[in-house]
């Protein structure tokens, strides 16, 4: 729980690789991110295939107090990152292959500034190389860039995870309750409580 950003899309040149790392590990190091590069150069002609190998090329990294973001590819020159690859990359079933290619970060901890910081970077990036782009973002300010409806946003994920947590605190599951049931209940009695308000 917490906002959040999706994205996917490819790189649009795989001899771009090396300077889109490059540039990642610059900023990372200016703030001093922690930040991991994998592959720097993709194989020969694997972009003419719709197939793609075992490795991972590219970068990621983590800002402070967000989680690790993903400038990663696989070897056909879509983004994707390392779990994504362990977890459905050997997948049959056609709706689990897709999340192979989809990628989120959590910034709700890292804070406004950060957020917005992050967006404006996917823009360069998008332009600079990335193809077939696509960002929805939970704070909206990569469709709007408009910082009002961002920190209203931000404003309303902390309230809800604010009401969440207290009704943890306050509402204790029943005995012979399941988990299930008592999210429900929760979920429900939270509802209620913001209708009223």
């Amino acid at each position: 729980m917490g906002l959040s950003f999706h994205y996917s899309g490819r790189i649009s040149k795989p001899e771009l690789l090396p300077e889109l790392i490059a540039e990642i590990q610059d900023i990372a190091s200016v703030y001093k991110w922690k930040y991991f590069v994998f592959e720097r150069a993709f194989p020969k002609n694997s972009f003419s295939n719709k197939g793609y190998n075992k490795n991972i090329y590219g970068i990621n990294f983590t800002p402070t107090n967000c989680e690790t973001i993903s400038l990663c590819f696989l070897s056909n020159g879509r983004m994707s990152d390392f779990l994504n690859l362990k977890l459905y990359g050997k997948s049959d079933i056609q709706n689990e292959h897709e999340y192979l290619y989809m990628l989120s970060t959590k910034t709700q901890y890292a804070g406004i500034e950060t957020h917005q910081f992050i967006i404006q970077l996917f823009r360069h990036l998008d332009k600079k190389y990335f193809s077939d782009f696509k960002m929805i973002d939970e704070g909206q300010y990569w469709e709007t860039n408009d910082y009002e409806i961002l920190k209203s946003n931000f404003k309303k994920y902390t309230n809800l995870i604010n009401s969440f947590t207290s009704a943890l605190e306050c509402i204790p599951i029943k005995p012979d309750e399941s988990i299930e049931s008592y999210l429900i209940r929760l979920l429900k009695q939270l509802h209620d409580k913001n209708k009223l308000e």
